[in-house]
């Protein structure tokens, strides 16, 4: 069962452009704009958004907006071996991401 990390907050998340040939990999990451700290490795998970928000999932991975939701902790096997990751639960778009807020996203 997944566990709540933290209370909603807004985040800019993003693709790095960091591909890895084994799992798990640290290719996203998501500025919680509330504490600054960028959370490496976690995945998004979109189910909670609504549906004109989920049309937006090209700026989404770009970190081209702000996100509100929360971080939890998920249990996933890879190559069988378990893994604890972190997801970042979007439940909706809270505004356009400043230039300043998308600095941790980068290509590698």
């Amino acid at each position: 069962m997944p566990s709540l990390a933290a209370a909603k907050s807004s985040y800019v998340y993003c693709d790095n452009g960091l591909r890895c040939v084994m799992a798990p990999c640290p290719s996203n990451s998501a500025l919680d704009l509330a504490t600054g700290k960028v959370v490496n490795g976690v995945s998004i998970d979109i189910d909670h958004l609504p549906q004109e928000d989920k049309a937006l999932s090209d700026r989404l991975y770009a970190g081209k907006l702000v996100i509100v939701g929360s971080i939890e902790t998920r249990a996933r096997t890879f190559n069988g071996r378990q893994y604890t990751l972190p997801w970042l639960v979007a439940t909706g778009i809270e505004r356009t991401a400043k230039d300043s807020e998308r600095s941790h996203c980068s290509s590698r």
